[in-house]
């Protein structure tokens, strides 16, 4: 008879559990279920408009990533609020231990944001050669966190880019043409126009020197050992550092053909007996 109690009472508890918590738990279930599949959509959504965009690859999955993450973990604080579970004391312990974990690592998250910026906005792609925090290379990686620059001697530079996004930064390579600056210097009492026509040939033997915008040739400054010539040449960016050099080159062997010296300092001692 105890028995046949037990049991009675057994059901009538699984009875009221079933009629309490069922629809709860059946609600739950499907919003689940319909929660899931939305947040499919909305990942592959926002997948497809960073497409569109042209947002970096790199970024696209971190994005779409992160957003799946974010929405799931949102959908399943609501269903198992629905089951009745108080989640208050939950959410605060996640909130604390979210800003613990966010101040902890507070350098890295602004390096985080700092790539995100640099993804998004574009200051440089890879294969530009950039100039920034005192050092100057090609950029091989643009990663969440870190740029990675190769110099011209092979080096590997990485920059953390919290400070490559707020910092100031040259880029060598986002225009297609740059200008090429000399400044040449004869002696005193030297031929100033023939060292002026001679740097006109020089320029003009050279394909790669563009003839718009015009050469640009002035006496620059009268120094103190030397009459300093200013040339400005444009070139493709391409060609700036072979036409830096060969400019050069030529410069010293013509001058030296053609009688003009390039002065350099010198001091004059006199000894008094």
């Amino acid at each position: 008879m105890e028995m046949l109690d037990s049991v009675e009472n057994l059901k009538m508890v699984i009875s009221g559990f079933a009629v309490t918590y069922g629809m709860k738990i059946l609600a739950a279930i499907i919003t689940l279920v319909i929660g899931l599949w939305v947040i499919k959509l909305i990942v592959k959504a926002l997948a497809s408009l960073m497409d569109k965009k042209g947002i970096d690859a790199s970024l696209r999955g971190f994005i779409n990533s992160l957003t799946g993450i974010t929405l799931k973990v949102m959908l399943f604080i609501t269903v198992i609020g629905m089951m009745g579970i108080q989640m208050t004391s939950f959410i605060a312990i996640l909130g604390a231990a979210g800003l613990a974990v966010g101040m902890a690592l507070s350098g890295t998250l602004q390096n985080f944001a700092g790539g995100v910026m640099i993804l998004i906005f574009k200051p440089f792609k890879v294969g530009d050669f950039i100039e920034a925090q005192g050092y100057a290379g090609s950029v091989s990686e643009i990663q969440i966190f870190i740029t990675v620059l190769k110099t011209p001697d092979n080096k590997t530079i990485i920059i953390p880019n919290g400070g490559l996004s707020t910092g100031s930064l040259i880029n060598y390579s986002t225009e297609e043409t740059r200008r090429v600056d000399f400044s040449f210097g004869i002696a005193y009492g030297d031929s100033y126009d023939t060292a002026k026509a001679l740097l006109l040939k020089l320029i003009k033997a050279d394909s790669r020197i563009m003839d718009a915008p015009e050469p640009f040739i002035v006496l620059g400054a009268l120094a103190d050992s030397s009459v300093n010539i200013t040339v400005r040449v444009w070139v493709n960016s391409s060609d700036y550092w072979g036409v830096f050099f060969d400019m050069n080159e030529n410069v010293y062997k013509e001058f030296d053909k053609n009688g003009l010296s390039i002065p350099f300092p010198q001091l004059d001692v006199h000894l008094n007996k």
